[in-house]
């Protein structure tokens, strides 16, 4: 077993490399440029939802108000006619990526102590670097990939977006198994 106060600094590293290139993967490379297309009538759909004023939030449209709802002809009807929505309306006004990158940086530190945490009590000091990388690595996977897929099974979001997300998550995982295998404590 490692102490998780001996593994502070491959937390840290690992979360400032993979901030650095999900930065770069995001902002300088083409990967996911089309991930969400350009809606053809985003002028007018933008302006006829405008003044109903939609407060910040998550949103379903049709949304039933019970199971039974559900079943009845009105609902059924609103389905068929569609279109049916998961949307999510953001504050106006300019976007806030100061505290975007912060909260980004924070969950890669978070996701670096569970893989220093569950490769710590799974690994004494002086373990092998392959042995690290595949417990860093494995738990770095999960945290950064798996749990995207559930909004592609859920809430279709299309698995073009997810399968590129589950790329970058293993880009980011390996990033950190490499980091935590490098500066395990010896």
């Amino acid at each position: 077993m490692t102490a998780l106060h001996l593994l502070w600094l491959p937390i840290l590293l690992s979360s400032v490399i993979v901030f650095i290139v999900s930065s770069i993967i995001h902002m300088i490379s083409p990967w996911h440029k089309s991930d969400y297309p350009k809606l053809a009538e985003e002028d007018k759909v933008m302006d006829a939802l405008r003044p109903l004023n939609i407060p910040p939030g998550d949103y379903l449209i049709p949304r039933p108000s019970s199971m039974k709802d559900m079943r009845s002809p009105e609902f059924v009807e609103k389905m068929k006619k569609g279109p049916i929505m998961m949307f999510t309306i953001w504050t106006h006004g300019q976007a806030q990526m100061g505290m975007t990158f912060v909260l980004w940086f924070l969950y890669s530190a978070v996701v670096g102590l569970f893989a220093a945490y569950i490769a710590g009590r799974a690994l004494p000091i002086g373990a092998t670097y392959l042995h690290v990388f595949r417990f860093a690595g494995a738990t770095a996977f999960l945290a950064y990939s798996a749990a995207l897929w559930q909004l592609s099974i859920w809430y279709h979001r299309a698995w073009g977006i997810t399968v590129k997300a589950t790329i970058d998550g293993l880009i980011y995982a390996l990033l950190t198994a490499g980091v935590f295998g490098w500066l395990w404590p010896r």
